[in-house]
């Protein structure tokens, strides 16, 4: 039994971004005329009498024949590229597919591994499968670039020889609307990669939620104070390092009366609105409210090593009074005791 794969949103970044248009084929083909196809071919160069003839070869057309296609059936999508989601990886792409060197073998077995979690998953079966290699049945995809169902069959291998740890995805079947057709080098570099970022992604998906349960392991024991930046002007301390208490904060601050709008980890910005609990929360959570309005405010964040500085400013950049941020101290330091 054949089985679909049918890329969700969660794998919308590993297939190619679709262009403004009214259908497929506008979204691979160039949007303009197809007149150059009707050139004349190439005449032979007759010499005028009394011409003195000078030999230059700077303009002269190889004498070969290029593969390739010509007016429509050009494919102007730009080339798929590899998601480097798996730390130290080094993607290949040659003429039997796409191929990870990865830095040690325990990060090809991990990967390996996965792959074969995704198969079960995705509920893809297998041709063959040996300690080393596999070779997949139909993969079925429906892609907002294709005009018709497109599938592939895939070979999967490891390799760990002399040092070299490498794990390659090569497309090795193609069929258009259940129609099997020969593998064009495009679709196999496009397909190709297109599964391989399936396997990163989900590999950067689990080492992401891998994180956030160690971030919420170790935030319990995390202490909350008041501080000076280098400028001297008041914030909170929070003893962890950053990316720690990044994964943490959205929660605690859910808890205690703001709503996450975004976030921005490379700018350690957070944007919040605030609307203040019922004094019942309050005496629950044994604080006193928070000095805040109900507004919309920006959280930010520093990173100072083995500790996180945190400050409060209103959505026109402007930092809030000190006594606003010594009345939030005790209530995020309660909040994650709390948690725990």
């Amino acid at each position: 039994m054949n089985y679909k794969y049918k890329l969700v949103a969660a794998a919308i970044a590993v297939v190619t971004l679709a262009g403004c248009s009214d259908g497929a084929d506008r979204r691979r083909q160039a949007n303009q005329d197809f007149n150059y196809l009707e050139t004349a071919p190439l005449g032979t160069w007759t010499q005028p009498a009394g011409a003195i003839p000078a030999q230059v070869s700077d303009y002269n057309i190889p004498a070969r024949s290029f593969q390739g296609g010509l007016g429509p059936s050009v494919d102007i999508r730009p080339p798929q590229q590899v998601l480097a989601l798996i730390p130290g990886a080094r993607a290949v792409k040659g003429e039997d597919g796409v191929s990870l060197l990865l830095a040690k073998e325990e990060e090809l077995n991990k990967v390996w591994a996965l792959t074969q979690k995704l198969i079960v998953e995705r509920n893809i079966t297998l041709r063959s499968n040996t300690a080393n290699a596999m070779e997949t049945d139909w993969v079925t995809w429906n892609n907002d670039d294709e005009d018709r169902q497109i599938g592939s069959r895939y070979r999967i291998e490891r390799s760990a020889e002399l040092g070299r740890y490498t794990y390659q995805i090569s497309l090795i079947d193609w069929r258009e609307d259940g129609v099997e057709m020969p593998v064009s080098v495009d679709n196999k570099e496009r397909y190709s990669t297109i599964m391989t970022n399936v396997v990163t992604a989900r590999y950067d998906q689990l080492e992401r939620d891998k994180a956030r349960e160690r971030a919420q392991q170790l935030v319990k024991q995390i202490p909350i104070s008041m501080g000076q930046d280098r400028s001297g002007l008041p914030v909170i301390i929070a003893r962890a390092p950053y990316n720690v208490f990044w994964e943490r904060l959205p929660l605690v601050l859910n808890e205690i009366g703001f709503t996450v709008e975004s976030r921005n980890r490379s700018q350690g910005l957070v944007e919040v609105k605030y609307r203040s609990p019922d004094d019942e929360f309050w005496t629950e959570l044994g604080t006193k409210p928070i000095m805040l309005d109900s507004r919309s405010y920006n959280v930010q964040l520093g990173d100072l090593g083995n500790r996180t500085s945190i400050n409060i400013t209103n959505d026109k950049g402007k930092p809030v009074n000190e006594e606003a941020l010594n009345s939030l101290a005790p209530v995020l330091a309660a909040a994650i005791e709390r948690a725990q």
